[in-house]
Formats: structure tokens, C-alpha cells, sequence
């Protein structure tokens, strides 16, 4: 890794910023950008826009035309060096016949990382990697975390009073939180793979757990509807107590029901999926590991679980959570509201779980909290 002068900053921040722009699109692929510069000058610029259309560097090089030749690329994530439903970026860079190629990133699948590089190598083309690298991480904390460990990132959405509570002792919970932070959560979800909730959640609730394009605010100026991809929507509900007349099914959009066992009783929609999933070890709930293992299997690489404090207790007192975003809501409700998260007691404070805060605004007339989990080992 070279020396890297202040046009190169400035033309990766470029490249950043228009990668940005498919952050609600490109689930499950990385969101990547790409500029082309010659002699100073921006001459061809893209960004990727949605699985099974052209990654970042096809855009890019469209635009720059015969300008690419002898021009530097500035690309947030290495060239692929595979084909997969587009060919490889990096053979695309070395027929532009462009000099120099900067990625702000290798490559994190281990079994592809540097190839890209080596293509242009090979084709005489000298390359650079680091620049803005942390920035460029942060595009895509799903795809990385994916091709790392073959887990998905797992976020956990929780609302609560400014005492801490979901909802009263009767159950009732609608609405803590303002029209403001439920907007919020639309965006939340709309970035997602998979979204995952407890059976308890869809019948008591009547959570539908879907997008609703007409709740995204300012976001609609940017995204067409039909460009936001609805996330998978997994549902645990290990004792078979769902029916198709409930309201989330009502919404032809993928559904996974994971269960112990295949119930056939019922004629479900075409879109709905009974998943098999092995209880835990002396336990009669899924097996949460397993879960996420087997929704990496399917490529789901962002997952968001919003859930009550049972599930969403469960998944953080076995470490699965990587970030709680908490939404505090400015009302005290009183010792018989029910808790944030149903988890073990801690003996010592040391067995606490602890987390590092990492933005902390205010959304409508509520505090929203993001954190990253500290997990011991």
C-alpha cells in the first residue's frame, strides 16, 4: 500500500458517496462505487443498483466511453475477478484499457481476495488498496461479515420508554414510540436481508413485518417503489400456533416458518416456507445458532431482528446480536410494564454484556441508540 495524495482522497470520497446510494438496493450484493478520472477530471462514474444488473465499474466505464483509456479508477471494493450473473469488473477494467486501478478494499472472501488485483496486474495495469478502507467497510458490514464467517451481521431493534419498558402489563404497545422512529424502522428494514420475529409478535401484534413504501418518507424521492426489495420475513414458531389467516400472511412476500417439525394441516400461500430447524441442546426452542447458519446458507447476509424481549433476549444472552439500535420514547410508564429483554440474571457485574456506543440522535421526539456488542473472546 502506497502514499495516497489529496485528489485520491477526494476522488474515493466520490466513489463512497455513490455507493451509498444503493443502500436500500443492492441487498445481497455489496454496495459498491466507482469513478473514473482522467487527467484530473471525473469522466465516467457508477454505482451498483441491484442484483443481476451491472456492478459499479460497468456504469462507470459506460459513461467514460474511450475516456477510460489511460485513466485511474477509484473503486470502493476490489474488481471481481468471477463470473457470477454479470461477468468480472476486472477484465471489464483491463479491455478499457485504463492505467490505474485504487480499491478502497480487497476482496473479504478469503477464497477470491487479490485476484481481481492480479488480473490487472497480469494485464500490466498497477493498482493501490487502503485508501479510506475503513469507510468503505462500513458500506457493507453484512456482505463482510458473510464472506468472513458464513454468519450474517444481525441487528436487533428495540423500543422502549425512557424506564425501560415495551409495553404496559396488558400487553398494550402501540404507539411508545413516534411516527417519526417508526419511519425509521421502514429503513431499517428496507436495507435488510431478513427480518425475524416470534410467532407471539405476529398473533398478538399483527405485525405484518414488511415495507411500507407509503411509511419511507424523504426516502421516496430517491427509490421508485418497485426498487425496494421487501426483505425475507422469518418467523419462529416452534410449536406450530400460526394459521394463514393472520394478517402477515395477507402479504405476498417470501415467508420462512421455522419450526421443529412440517405441519401439513393447513393450506398455506405459495410464498410461505416451513423450515426445519433442530431444537437446542436440552432445550425446546430453535436452535438460534442453526437459524442464522442457515440463513447465511441462503445468501441473507443483513438480518434484523425485531421481536419482544423473549426472542430478542434469547438471540443477545448467546452473543448473536452484533448491534441493538434502541428507540427511548419520553414517557415513564411504571414497575408493571414489561422489560427490554428477557435474559438470565447476572451474579457478577463482569458477566454484564457490554457494548460500545456508536451514535446517539434524536429521531422525532425520541432518542434512537445504536451500539456495537463487545463479545468476550
Amino acid at each position: 500500500m502506497s502514499d495516497f495524495s489529496q485528489q485520491d482522497y477526494k476522488f474515493m470520497q466520490r466513489a463512497i458517496s455513490l455507493a451509498k446510494r444503493g443502500h436500500f438496493t443492492t441487498s445481497p450484493n455489496p454496495r459498491v462505487g466507482c469513478v473514473i478520472v482522467l487527467n484530473g477530471e471525473i469522466v465516467g462514474e457508477g454505482f451498483h443498483h441491484k442484483t443481476g444488473q451491472g456492478h459499479a465499474e460497468v456504469y462507470a466505464l459506460k459513461q467514460a466511453g474511450i475516456k477510460a483509456k489511460g485513466a485511474t479508477a477509484y473503486v470502493t471494493l476490489e474488481p471481481c475477478s468471477h463470473y457470477g450473473l454479470t461477468p468480472p469488473c476486472a477484465e471489464a477494467l483491463v479491455k478499457a484499457q485504463v492505467s490505474h486501478v485504487i480499491a478502497a478494499m480487497v476482496d473479504p472472501n478469503p477464497k477470491v481476495s487479490g485476484r481481481g488485483l492480479e488480473i490487472l496486474a497480469a494485464a500490466g495495469i498497477t493498482s493501490q488498496f487502503g485508501l479510506l478502507e475503513q469507510d468503505a467497510r462500513a458500506l457493507n458490514p453484512g456482505f463482510i461479515r458473510l464472506m468472513t464467517t458464513q454468519l450474517p451481521y444481525v441487528r436487533c431493534k428495540l423500543a422502549a420508554s425512557l424506564d425501560g419498558k415495551t409495553a404496559m402489563a396488558n400487553g398494550e404497545s402501540q404507539w411508545i414510540t413516534s411516527a417519526e422512529a417508526r419511519t425509521d424502522v421502514q429503513r431499517l428494514r428496507a436495507q435488510s436481508c431478513a427480518v425475524i420475529c416470534g410467532a407471539d409478535s405476529v398473533i398478538f401484534d399483527q405485525a405484518r413485518m414488511n415495507v411500507r413504501w407509503h411509511a419511507l418518507g424523504e426516502l421516496k424521492r430517491d427509490y421508485a417503489e418497485a426498487d425496494i426489495r421487501q426483505p425475507i420475513r422469518v418467523i419462529i414458531d416452534g410449536q406450530n400456533r400460526l394459521s394463514p389467516d393472520l394478517a402477515i400472511f395477507q402479504e405476498a412476500s417470501k415467508i420462512l416458518l421455522i419450526r421443529h417439525t412440517i405441519e401439513n394441516d393447513q393450506l398455506w400461500p405459495h410464498f410461505v416456507e416451513q423450515v426445519l430447524i433442530d431444537k437446542a441442546e436440552n432445550s425446546e426452542h430453535i436452535n438460534l445458532s442453526l437459524l442464522l447458519m442457515y440463513l447465511a446458507k441462503q445468501g441473507m447476509n443483513d438480518v434484523l431482528i425485531e421481536s419482544g424481549g423473549q426472542l430478542s433476549g434469547a438471540f443477545i444472552s448467546q452473543d448473536l446480536v452484533d448491534e441493538l439500535i434502541l428507540y427511548q420514547a419520553p414517557k415513564l410508564m411504571g414497575n408493571d410494564g414489561k422489560g427490554l429483554v428477557n435474559m438470565p440474571a447476572v451474579v457478577q457485574l463482569s458477566e454484564a454484556k457490554n457494548l460500545e456506543i456508536k451514535d446517539i440522535r434524536m429521531v422525532g421526539k425520541d432518542i434512537r441508540l445504536m451500539a456495537i456488542f463487545k463479545h468476550k473472546g
